[in-house]
């Protein structure tokens, strides 16, 4: 079967942290975007969870050298909302069948969220092999992960949810692992007190994580 990730395994192995960005204003899209990207981290998650969403995706969808994708996809509306606002990539936490067609059928990319060996397995069996790990540190963190990998050596996950400068080189370090998504490399403060130098410092570091 061919897999149906390899564009989202492209955007994941960008970088060895994805920004996981909640944004409430839409005129610090732009601003963050190039400072995450000039940072060393191309590929960005904004999430849906705010008004302002759909409109960042647009904004950071026109910085040079950013993938921007939409976290918290959750119903077929939200997919092609997220297509239709500029986004290269999908992210779930969890996966549905509708979920699934509905990404299939706007050609997004998609990292599907999985936390079982059984959801990995069901993702698997749909073509899927690049996936979300979540809720990363409620699930058992790096160990329980590892743990996953060991008879599914052909599924890479991006785990997400929990992620920090304290643990990301333990999820990093694995060998099923090929980024994480964190969210620690955009704190609210800086965002809103634009200060974009420090964030891109931050996403500095984090690119560095590999090293």
């Amino acid at each position: 079967m061919t897999s149906k990730s390899q564009r989202t395994r492209e955007i994941c192995a960008l970088a060895p942290i994805v920004p996981v960005l909640v944004v409430d204003d839409a005129a610090q899209a732009r601003p963050l975007a190039e400072a995450l990207v000039a940072g060393g981290l191309p590929a960005l998650e904004v999430t849906l969870r705010t008004p302002a969403a759909l409109d960042a995706i647009r904004a950071m969808a026109e910085v040079p050298g950013g993938v921007v994708g939409a976290g918290t996809l959750v119903t077929p509306e939200d997919v092609r909302a997220a297509k239709e606002a500029g986004a290269q990539f999908g992210v779930s936490p969890g996966a549905t069948d509708a979920l699934i067609a509905a990404c299939e059928a706007e050609g997004l990319p998609l990292l599907p969220g999985a936390a079982t060996a059984s959801e990995a397995m069901a993702l698997l069996e749909k073509g899927y092999d690049m996936l979300k790990f979540f809720p990363a540190e409620a699930s058992g963190g790096a160990p329980a992960l590892k743990a996953i990998g060991a008879p599914l050596p052909q599924i890479k996950f991006c785990p997400t949810g929990g992620v920090s400068t304290s643990n990301a080189r333990d999820y990093l370090s694995l060998s099923n692992v090929v980024c994480a998504g964190g969210s620690w490399v955009a704190p609210k403060q800086m965002v809103s007190g634009g200060d974009w130098s420090g964030i891109e410092t931050l996403a500095r570091e984090a690119a560095s994580l590999m090293d």
